[in-house]
């Protein structure tokens, strides 16, 4: 009779809810019934004025950027050399997943914005702003927009590897750096910054790779072979690199290495 009693005790609150799901159902259909729901329509018309058409094509290039969004923040900004910095710092370290890939991508995330804070300042000024007030047209804007990434690229781009897409491309030399093409800069500039970021992480990796050299040494000299050197060397990598403040002196160095804060 007591496992009876301790198998149905719920019931009366089984039956509660059941009935107020029933209720609230009941409720809405005979609500909705009374009310009307706007709808979404699409209509495909043919239309005889190129205006009609203008609006419709801005909008497809508007969706257009931003679907390519997260392209242009890799290819255009600082993003890719302290993503992959960070990254090699994790690994250097030998933490596996810490800090997250969350927070590497975070700091990396706030650093570009900070790195390119100049960029987009002279952006707002010379071509956001006046083109919501109408002083400029959409063209001027638009070169305007461009011309400090331009600067901001060409600075941070190696000769070497414009010169390996001029070649590539069979195109003749500029006069002027502001004379390259976006389609040569942009292939360019992912160069050099994947050759930047790994020189500064082969850089990292070198006390870390002393310290795991000196603690495998002592554990072969204590005959303790079979104890990865990995496990002890990582407090220590730890300690040296809380003791000597690593992240301050990592950001400030990376931050530095950009020619606008250079």
């Amino acid at each position: 009779m007591t496992i009876l009693t301790k198998k149905f005790r719920f019931f009366p609150s089984l039956l509660f809810v059941s009935f107020a799901i029933l209720l609230f159902f009941l409720v809405t259909d005979i609500v909705l019934g009374q009310t009307k729901i706007p709808t979404l329509q699409l209509q495909l018309s043919e239309t005889d004025h190129p205006d009609g058409v203008v609006p419709a094509m801005k909008i497809v290039a508007i969706l257009t950027v931003l679907s390519i969004a997260p392209a242009i923040l890799l290819m255009m900004t600082s993003f890719t050399r302290i993503l992959i910095v960070l990254s090699f710092v994790r690994q250097a370290l030998g933490t596996q997943t810490m800090p997250p890939n969350q927070v590497i991508v975070g700091l990396s995330l706030f650093l570009t914005i900070f790195t390119m804070a100049p960029v987009w300042t002279i952006i707002q000024e010379k071509a956001l702003t006046p083109y919501l007030e109408q002083k400029i047209s959409q063209e001027s804007a638009v070169e305007n927009l461009i011309a400090p990434v331009h600067k901001f690229m060409i600075s941070e781009t190696r000769e070497d590897d414009l010169q390996l897409f001029y070649s590539i491309a069979k195109l003749d030399k500029p006069a002027t750096p502001s004379e390259v093409p976006l389609s040569v800069l942009m292939p360019a500039f992912m160069i050099s910054e994947l050759k930047t970021a790994f020189q500064i992480g082969f850089l990292i990796y070198i006390p870390f790779l002393i310290i795991d050299m000196v603690i495998s040494s002592i554990l072969m000299a204590m005959g303790m072979m079979m104890l990865p050197p990995t496990v002890v060397s990582l407090p220590f990598k730890l300690v040296l690199f809380v003791l000597v403040d690593g992240w301050s002196l990592i950001v400030s160095s990376l931050v530095r290495s950009f020619q606008i804060f250079g």
